[in-house]
């Protein structure tokens, strides 16, 4: 092996709580001599990352705003049966293309890309191709680990960027239209106007199992795209599965008798109920450059143990929407859940509600038979 590969901090895994790390290292603390190491041709994958503006403090906006590719100061929408909805909070999407260059070019070399790990600890990550990269520590930000450990549903979604031959004439963000049939769980669509030709459509789902089909969710978005007008080329394909988290055991999902670091959903850092790992994507990669190197494998699992105890409250409401609520009715939820205060939805989507948004949220005419949310909330918690 080269000497070249030896170095302070070694991150394994290129995508969104990877390559904060490793911005925020660079911005920070240049003197660490740090390896970002993905599998991959180039960083990120192929995704989306979106927020609003009250998910990232103001404080840590600058590590965000470089990739941020398009942001709508005029807020956004949901629409519901009955119910359409317009929010002042803006609304901004992150795009591997812009968190991949951003990578390149401050990293240059100490970017390590088409590297795939055979195995990881503490002190090194050991390549199939037989090199070994040694570090004075290990970040290990590959995405998810034993999933089995926790009670899941599943946010998955097929999205196409269309290239209109048309103005498509949206001029916001919809986060949600769940005016479309209700299909495996809560169905909507969720829009993106990148310009006024180019419009993302994303069919997504609150699904009991992680299956996808993607060729039925490419027909139902042609379709959908066809029933609004809007004709063109596809020119952006993604697709996903998120964890949505009701219960588990945070001891086996990450056992005490690993040794290693980790970071990002690997670590149990999203918010439980929506799958969405950004705002502690950031929170996460500006703590950890304050923290010594060593101690990282205790530092960081204590952090994710003290966040997962945080996010009981969401995990409540995931078991609420799992078990009390038929399928085809969850919708009804977030119908209800939009009508609340702007401020409450806010803090709810960055993970920070109060006490009061607490109770406010689980107060009032309930959107599920009140038995079958007794009978799920009297299920021992995990």
């Amino acid at each position: 092996m080269t000497s070249d590969l030896d170095c302070d901090l070694a991150i394994i895994g290129g995508g969104l709580a990877g390559g904060l790390i490793a911005l925020a290292f660079a911005a920070l603390r240049p003197e660490v001599r740090l390896l970002l190491v993905e599998q991959g041709e180039r960083p990120g994958g192929n995704h989306l990352w979106s927020f609003f503006d009250g998910d990232v403090a103001s404080a840590d906006r600058w590590l965000i705003d470089p990739l941020v590719a398009h942001r709508w100061p005029q807020g956004h929408a949901v629409y519901f049966p009955g119910h359409r909805r317009d929010l002042a909070t803006p609304y901004n999407s992150v795009t591997t293309v812009q968190l991949a260059v951003a990578l390149e070019r401050q990293l240059g070399d100490r970017l390590l890309t088409g590297a795939t790990a055979d195995a990881v600890d503490p002190r090194a990550i050991h390549l199939i191709d037989g090199r070994t990269i040694r570090a004075q520590a290990v970040i290990d930000a590959r995405g998810a680990g034993d999933l089995s450990a926790l009670r899941c549903g599943w946010q998955k979604f097929v999205g196409h960027a269309i290239r209109c031959d048309d103005p498509h004439g949206i001029n916001r963000p919809v986060i949600m239209d769940a005016t479309v049939d209700q299909i495996d769980g809560y169905r909507f669509v969720y829009l993106l106007p990148w310009d006024d030709r180019t419009l993302f459509i994303e069919d997504t789902y609150y699904s009991d199992t992680p299956d996808l089909d993607v060729p039925a969710l490419d027909a139902r978005i042609a379709a959908y795209a066809q029933a609004k007008g809007w004709h063109g080329e596809v020119v952006h394909r993604e697709q996903g599965v998120l964890p949505v988290v009701h219960g588990g055991d945070f001891e086996r999902y990450w056992p005490k008798d690993d040794p290693v670091a980790r970071a990002g959903v690997r670590a149990g850092l999203f918010q439980p109920m929506t799958g969405y790992s950004l705002p502690d994507a950031v929170r996460f990669a500006l703590w950890l450059a304050n923290q010594p190197l060593d101690g990282l494998p205790a530092a960081t699992r204590a952090y994710a143990k003290a966040h997962w105890r945080r996010g009981g409250y969401y995990r409540l409401l995931g078991r609420m929407l799992f078990g009390a609520a038929m399928p085809d009715q969850r919708w009804r939820i977030f119908a209800r859940f939009y009508r609340l205060r702007p401020d409450l939805i806010q803090r709810f989507y960055a993970g920070r509600s109060t006490i009061a948004d607490r109770i406010r949220i689980l107060c009032g005419r309930p959107p599920v038979p009140i038995r079958d949310a007794m009978r799920t909330l009297w299920n021992p918690p995990a």
